[in-house]
């Protein structure tokens, strides 16, 4: 199957669940003292598609260094260490080798959306310029050190899967360390994640696909035993059901087969995969036996000798990094960390107060 013929089945990264998926509202007040474990990748992805100038080029320093995700760290990260929660960042390891076909299909599509930008610019088409733009993102080792050196700075633990992120931070939350996992793709729930929280990052409002303007947005918190019970399945099944409409290691999936015909099929064989994926072309859309592809999900690996362990903000190294390497205007910067440092100072008062109580 060709990057192009992929492209209508997983346009964007994770599996297509939302039409299966029942969400719930979340105040993020209900969040205060709770670890939250953020799939570093995708929220780096997030900044870097969004957080651009009009035509549609990353925000830079004097240097040309990019800075698109420092700016997002600094008003994402603020926003929610403000509110009491007690983040923990954990960034991709190896890919899985069954993924490989995903990256090479999406660096075929970056491929194509940056050749074209560069007809838009040629247009002096704004608009297009943006649209294409946002489809180019990577993330470079030198945005994901900074990106980690300020994560570090606001006092988070970052942690390093051996491989996927997402699984890790599911196993972070199945063990208790954590109490859900922020993304925007539903692989976690594969992953067995517990709770699973959308939309924590955005600033209010996000770039909906292939719309140029923003929509507004609300946290929404997905719990897995929710997911199950409403579709009538186990996490296996869910699982089988994901390896039918398509997933990063089986790209595309089955042609022909949509959630809503993926979930009839799964409920029609049970917990028999042997009979559900026979019943299936597998073998003309994937070259890994289905069993494989399973596995990655029941089995990824993880680490287990991680700590977690919360420090306050550095102002001064803040300041430094944003200010003096990069450029960023005092006046932002310090009004930015001046708020943090003034909630956190209250909350630690208001600890202090019930406590002598």
């Amino acid at each position: 199957m060709s990057a192009r013929e992929c492209l209508s089945k997983t346009s964007t990264m994770g599996i297509q669940l939302t039409e299966l998926v029942t969400t719930t509202p979340l105040e993020l007040e209900s969040l205060q003292g709770k670890v939250i474990v953020i799939d570093s990748n995708n929220l780096l992805y997030q900044f870097l598609a969004s957080i651009r100038q009009p035509d549609g080029s990353l925000l830079t320093d004097k240097k040309g260094q990019v800075t698109s995700h420092l700016a997002g760290l600094l008003s994402r990260t603020t926003r929610l260490l403000s509110y009491g929660m007690k983040l923990v960042f954990v960034f991709d390891g190896k890919p899985p080798e069954l993924k490989m076909q995903e990256l090479v299909r999406r660096a075929s599509l970056k491929k194509e959306a940056l050749s074209q930008y560069h007809e838009a610019v040629r247009a002096e088409d704004i608009e297009e310029m943006k649209k294409y733009a946002s489809r180019t993102s990577r993330i470079t080792p030198e945005i994901k050190a900074e990106s980690e050196q300020m994560m570090r700075a606001f006092g988070c633990p970052v942690i390093h899967a051996p491989s996927e992120g997402e699984a890790q931070a599911a196993f972070m939350v199945i063990r208790g360390d954590a109490y859900a996992e922020v993304s925007q793709d539903y692989d976690c729930l594969l992953f067995g994640v517990p709770r699973m929280i959308k939309n924590l990052t955005f600033a209010g409002k996000k770039k909906m696909k292939d719309k140029l303007s923003l929509v507004p947005v609300q946290p929404e918190m997905i719990t897995l035993s929710s997911v199950l019970n409403g579709l009538g399945i186990s996490r296996e099944q869910l699982i089988a059901l994901g390896m039918l409409i398509g997933t990063d290691f089986n790209p595309g999936g089955i042609k022909g087969i949509g959630p809503k015909n993926a979930l009839k099929l799964v409920k029609e064989h049970g917990e028999d995969f042997d009979r559900l994926f026979s019943s299936v072309p597998w073998g003309d859309y994937c070259t890994a036996p289905w069993r494989e592809v399973f596995d990655l999900f029941m089995h990824m690996p993880v680490r287990d000798d991680y700590a977690l362990r919360f420090g306050t903000p550095d102002f001064f190294a803040l300041k430094k990094l944003l200010i003096e390497d990069h450029d960023f205007s005092e006046e932002r910067v310090d009004s930015s960390l001046s708020s943090l440092q003034k909630t956190l100072k209250e909350k630690k008062q208001q600890g202090l107060g019930a406590w002598m109580k």
